[in-house]
């Protein structure tokens, strides 16, 4: 996993507990506590889903929570704002497709 480890304003980073996550059913590795979209990022995921009408990818834009960018379908759950989430031990988190009551995932 791709971290900083140290930064030149935050200092250190505090030891944080290795958990498994599964992405689209592919078992992933990431730090307990720390955003979904910073886990997924470490593994190499940049497309978080798919615009409905025109099926364009999206991921993190304002990691803050103001978008919907980074949403995903978390353990069944739609329109989850990854940058902002907190991960935890066994989540199964999904890319998206359109950001509605609507929205569909692929197996």
């Amino acid at each position: 996993m791709d971290r900083i480890k140290e930064h030149p304003i935050l200092g250190v980073s505090e030891k944080k507990k290795e958990v498994i996550f599964t992405y689209n059913g592919k078992e992933l590795k990431g730090l307990a506590g720390e955003p979904i979209a910073v886990a997924l990022k470490a593994a190499g995921v940049m497309v978080h889903r798919f615009t409905a009408k025109r099926h364009e990818p999206r991921g993190v834009f304002c990691a803050i929570g103001r978008c919907t960018d980074c949403v995903m379908i978390v353990n069944g759950k739609p329109n989850v704002r990854t940058c902002i989430t907190p991960l935890e031990e066994g989540m199964d988190v999904r890319t998206q497709y359109g950001v509605e009551d609507k929205c569909t995932w692929e197996n």
